[in-house]
């Protein structure tokens, strides 16, 4: 290693590690291996057609504008092809207020910058996204958090945590992404509430929405805001700032995500991705635009839930049938993943080596914790939407026989309880 540069490393990159995510996908590309490890969604619903002949549309109509630079708040006709989708779930926003972005973790990454002194709160749940984290961690950030259940994130137990003044709370509503879990509707009203009372903002970071299998759709919480404390004016003094992707829907690899926020907070964002990347590639923009408008995008999303729930439904018989009883896990009413609890006191880095062993590869739950990382000790993300439905029986069966040889009688005594 050259420390002629390392010497000069700015003191930010400190702690800053990699996501153990990203380097699990290495391991992934072992012959034979099942993974339930990366959020992947399933390449056999990505619209390769449609893709193409929306490719062959742009240049052919299109070209001087499509390879050419753009606004940096993104192409105008997706900004509205947005705020007119969000709009069936409530969301009063108009093209101003939407600011395209390289993906949903370049809009956490703009977030932090705009909001994240060295040494700010940031409230968020326990679990959480590691992403957020990496994003927020860049830039000094520090964390309350706050213990979910099986109705989402513990509103009873917010009021102290508020009382500390974070900066904002970054909150995943909508099958939350590592546990599966679902925010109720009564804890978003409170959450809301809670929120305006104390003046502290909300981010509200739904990537799965669209996906939901089972059960009604619940208000975002930026409807609540709205609808609760009477902001009928849209989005000019909201205290929830929206984000979402096309990557759960159309691609992830056309790095495609979304703030919806005040003008004036979107302009302030747009000065940073200036400084960034100048913006979002304008071809890709385009070709999005064409593949996703005329109502494609709603058949399209209507096939990705059939073919995910089989997924989710079969992940869920093969735990019953393979697990044993001492381990529960989550039952998600949508989204890609499910979250596994192990008996306290099991060696998790062990469970993940014998997991490898058998050609079967999930996340432990310690990185999705911002601050109790013994408590993700005891966890384990399975994603389900990635891996066909024989896969996934195989997979469990595999991953089941790994946990069992660290749940014998012998085994679990050796351990003692993790306080929780």
């Amino acid at each position: 290693m050259s420390t002629a540069w390392t010497s000069r490393y700015a003191l930010r990159t400190k702690g800053i590690t990699s996501s153990q995510i990203r380097e699990l996908l290495k391991v992934t590309q072992k012959p034979g291996m099942i993974s339930f490890g990366g959020g992947l969604p399933a390449p056999d619903v990505f619209p390769v057609q449609r893709f193409e002949e929306a490719c062959h549309k742009v240049l052919t109509e299109q070209a001087p504008s499509a390879l050419q630079y753009g606004a940096t708040e993104g192409y105008e006709p997706l900004r509205e092809l947005v705020a007119n989708n969000i709009s069936r779930y409530g969301i009063k926003a108009k093209a101003e207020n939407v600011l395209i972005t390289s993906g949903s973790q370049q809009a956490l990454d703009l977030i932090g910058k705009l909001f994240i002194n060295r040494g700010d709160r940031v409230l968020v749940e326990a679990p959480t996204y590691l992403g957020a984290l990496q994003a927020f961690n860049v830039y000094g950030a520090e964390y309350v958090s706050v213990p979910s259940d099986d109705n989402g994130l513990r509103t009873e137990l917010l009021e102290a945590p508020l009382r500390s003044g974070p900066k904002f709370m970054y909150v995943l509503p909508n099958f939350q992404n590592p546990a599966g879990t679902t925010l109720s509707e009564g804890r978003r009203h409170e959450l809301v509430l809670l929120a305006d009372r104390y003046g502290i903002p909300i981010v509200e970071d739904d990537p799965y929405g669209q996906l939901r299998y089972e059960g009604e759709h619940l208000p975002p919480l930026v409807v609540l805001d709205r609808e609760n404390l009477r902001r009928d004016d849209g989005y000019s003094i909201g205290n929830v700032i929206y984000l979402s992707t096309f990557s759960k829907t159309l691609a992830p690899g056309l790095r495609l995500g979304w703030i919806v926020a005040p003008p004036d907070v979107i302009g302030k964002l747009a000065q940073l991705k200036q400084g960034a990347d100048l913006h979002t590639s304008t071809f890709t923009q385009f070709v999005a635009y064409e593949v996703a408008r005329d109502g494609f995008l709603d058949k399209h999303v209507r096939l990705i839930r059939q073919i995910y729930r089989e997924r989710r439904d079969v992940m869920l018989q093969a735990l019953e049938e393979c697990f044993p009883p001492e381990v529960t896990w989550t039952h998600p009413h949508g989204g890609l993943f499910l979250w596994v609890t192990l008996p306290a006191g099991i060696d998790m880095k062990a469970v993940f080596e014998s997991a490898i062993e058998q050609n079967v590869a999930f996340v432990p739950g310690d990185s999705f914790y911002a601050s109790d990382v013994r408590e993700g000790s005891r966890h384990m993300r399975l994603n389900f939407s990635n891996a066909a439905p024989e896969q996934i029986r195989e997979g469990i069966r595999r991953l089941a026989a790994a946990v069992k040889s660290h749940l014998t009688a012998g085994t679990l005594g050796a351990y003692a309880p993790l306080e929780v």
